[in-house]
């Protein structure tokens, strides 16, 4: 991902930092880690999808996973 460019601001999930690599593929980076319990059920720090609606939606899985074990 060396020639990464900026996602535009429109395209933001809070606590996610994403990227957009150089193939076009949107990568998204939780900005702090999950909870142990939430990792060991499932839950990824980091996901990629070919889209920004996909990898909104896999965020979403990921949290959804946390919220499961946190509450």
């Amino acid at each position: 991902m060396e020639n990464a460019r900026s996602i535009p601001t429109s395209q933001a999930i809070p606590g996610w930092r994403l990227i957009l690599s150089d193939a076009g593929r949107f990568w998204a980076l939780r900005q702090t880690p999950f909870p142990v319990d939430a990792v060991r059920a499932g839950a990824d720090p980091a996901v990629d999808a070919d889209t920004f609606a996909e990898v909104q939606a896999a965020v979403e899985q990921q949290e959804e996973i946390a919220r499961r074990v946190t509450s």
